[in-house]
C-alpha cells in the first residue's frame, strides 16, 4: 500500500516554518554601541541589555576594571576603530576571566585582554563555556592563562589572526602553570595565522581536543622561554602544517612538541606534521616527543639545531635536518629561506591523511598576523616557506 504524502508536506511546512523563525529572528538583531562617549560607556552594560543574534561595537578606548559575564547566543563583539583595551587590573568575572563567554556561535573581533587575576591563579583573558567560539585578530596577554576553555564533546574553537603572549603564573612560587592558550576535551580546535609567543615556564599551545589543526602560525621562545612550545597530551587526530617554531636553549622542556603524553596507550591517534620549519636552540632535546603506540608522521619539514631528532615511533621523509640554515633572518626569527638553501626543492607532494585531509601547506604565515598563498614554482621546499616568497 502506498504511503502517504502527508509527512512530505508536513516536512515541507516545518522548513519554512523554520527558515521564517530565522529571518525574523534576523530582523530583530540589534547594534549596540559602546564607548567613553555613547551612552553605554562599558561592556558590561550592553553584556546585561543585548539579546541572541545581537552586534556590540565597542569603540576603541582602554576600558580599565571592566569585566563580565556573556550569556547570549549567536553574538558578535567586536571593537570598532583599533583595539577595544580590557584592561582588568587584576579583577575577573565569576573568579574566571575578564570575559566569561557562555553562548554559542560566539565572534570576537579586534579585542585586547590583559590584567586578568583570579584566586585560583588560572585567571584567563577569555574563559570560554559554549559551543561555537571564533577570535579573530584579538591580543591576549599578560594574563594568568590567555584561553581556558573547559570540556564538552561538541565544542569547536577557531582562533586567526590573533596575538597571545605572556600569559603565565610563577610556578616557582605558587607550584601552578598558566598557559598561552588551553584547550580542554572538546571536538575541534584550529590555530590559524596567529603569533603565540613567550609562555614563561607555561605552555604556548596545549589542546585536548579532538581534532587539532595548526596552520600557518609563528609559535615560540622568543623573549621568555615556555615550557613545550605545543603540547597535545591527549593525542587526537593533529595536523601542525606550515608551522614556525623556535625553542630556546632555557626551555623548560627537553622536546617543542608533545604528543600524547596523557592518552589512554591503547587507542592510537594521528599525528603529522607537514612543511613546518623548526628552530631548537637547546642542546640534547627533542624536535618531537611522541608518546603514542602510532607513527607520528614527518613530511617536508625543516629541522634545524642541535636536537636529537624526534624520541617516540615516527616515519619521515622529505625532511631536512641540519644544525644550521640561510634564514633570512635568523635572529630576527625570520626563516624564509635565502638563495643556496639547503631546504630549497627538497620536499614533495604530501598527499592526503589516512582520513582522506589534504596535507599540501596552501599558505605562509607572514608577520604580523598575516597570511599569504605560498608560492607555487617548481618543486617544493622542506620548510614553511618556499623560496622566493615575499614578506
Amino acid at each position: 500500500m502506498p504511503q502517504p504524502t502527508r509527512p512530505k508536506r508536513f516536512r515541507l511546512r516545518t522548513g519554512a516554518a523554520l527558515a521564517c523563525l530565522l529571518a525574523l529572528n534576523a530582523a530583530m538583531a540589534k547594534d549596540w554601541y559602546v564607548g567613553p562617549q555613547r551612552t553605554l560607556k562599558l561592556p558590561s552594560q550592553a553584556a546585561r541589555l543585548a539579546g541572541d543574534g545581537d552586534t556590540v561595537h565597542i569603540d576603541a578606548a582602554v576600558y580599565s576594571g571592566d569585566v563580565t559575564v556573556w550569556p547570549q547566543h549567536r553574538l558578535t563583539l567586536r571593537g570598532s576603530g583599533g583595539w577595544a583595551r580590557l584592561h582588568a587590573n587584576g579583577l575577573n568575572a565569576e573568579g574566571k576571566a575578564i570575559w566569561v563567554i557562555k553562548g554559542d556561535r560566539v565572534e570576537v573581533e579586534n579585542i585586547e585582554f590583559t590584567g586578568a587575576e583570579a584566586q585560583a591563579l588560572n585567571g584567563a583573558g577569555i574563559r570560554y563555556e559554549g559551543r561555537s567560539l571564533t577570535l579573530r585578530h584579538c591580543h591576549v596577554h599578560h594574563n594568568q592563562m590567555g584561553l581556558l576553555t573547559g570540556a564538552d564533546p561538541e565544542r569547536e574553537i577557531l582562533i586567526e589572526g590573533s596575538e597571545f603572549n605572556d600569559n603565565t603564573v610563577d610556578y616557582r612560587l605558587h607550584g601552578k602553570l598558566g598557559h598561552n592558550v588551553y584547550i580542554g576535551n572538546i571536538k575541534r580546535f584550529t590555530l590559524r595565522n596567529s603569533y603565540i609567543h613567550d609562555a614563561a615556564t607555561g605552555h604556548n599551545v596545549k589542546s585536548r581536543a579532538k581534532f587539532n589543526f595548526l596552520l600557518y602560525n609563528r609559535i615560540g621562545d622568543e623573549q621568555r622561554a615556555s615550557s613545550y612550545l605545543v603540547d597535545l597530551p591527549d593525542g587526537g587526530e593533529s595536523y601542525l602544517i606550515g608551522n614556525q617554531l623556535y625553542q630556546a636553549a632555557d626551555s623548560e622542556n627537553p622536546a617543542m612538541v608533545s604528543f600524547a603524553a596523557e592518552h589512554n596507550q591503547a587507542e592510537p591517534y594521528t599525528l603529522y606534521l607537514v612543511n613546518n620549519t623548526l628552530v631548537n636552540a637547546k642542546a640534547g632535546s627533542y624536535f618531537l616527543h611522541n608518546h603514542n603506540v602510532a607513527e607520528a608522521m614527518l613530511i617536508n619539514n625543516l629541522l634545524i639545531g642541535q636536537a636529537a631528532t624526534i624520541q617516540g615511533p615516527f616515519r619521515a621523509t622529505h625532511n631536512v635536518w641540519a644544525e644550521q640554515e640561510l634564514f633570512a633572518d635568523g635572529g630576527g626569527f625570520d626563516y624564509r629561506l635565502r638563495a643556496g638553501a639547503g631546504a630549497i626543492d627538497q620536499g614533495a607532494d604530501p598527499g592526503i591523511s589516512a582520513t582522506g585531509v589534504a596535507l599540501a601547506a596552501e599558505f605562509e604565515y607572514r608577520h604580523p598576523l598575516g597570511l599569504a598563498a605560498r608560492p607555487s614554482n617548481g618543486p617544493i621546499d622542506a620548510g614553511a616557506y618556499e623560496f622566493g616568497g615575499k614578506r
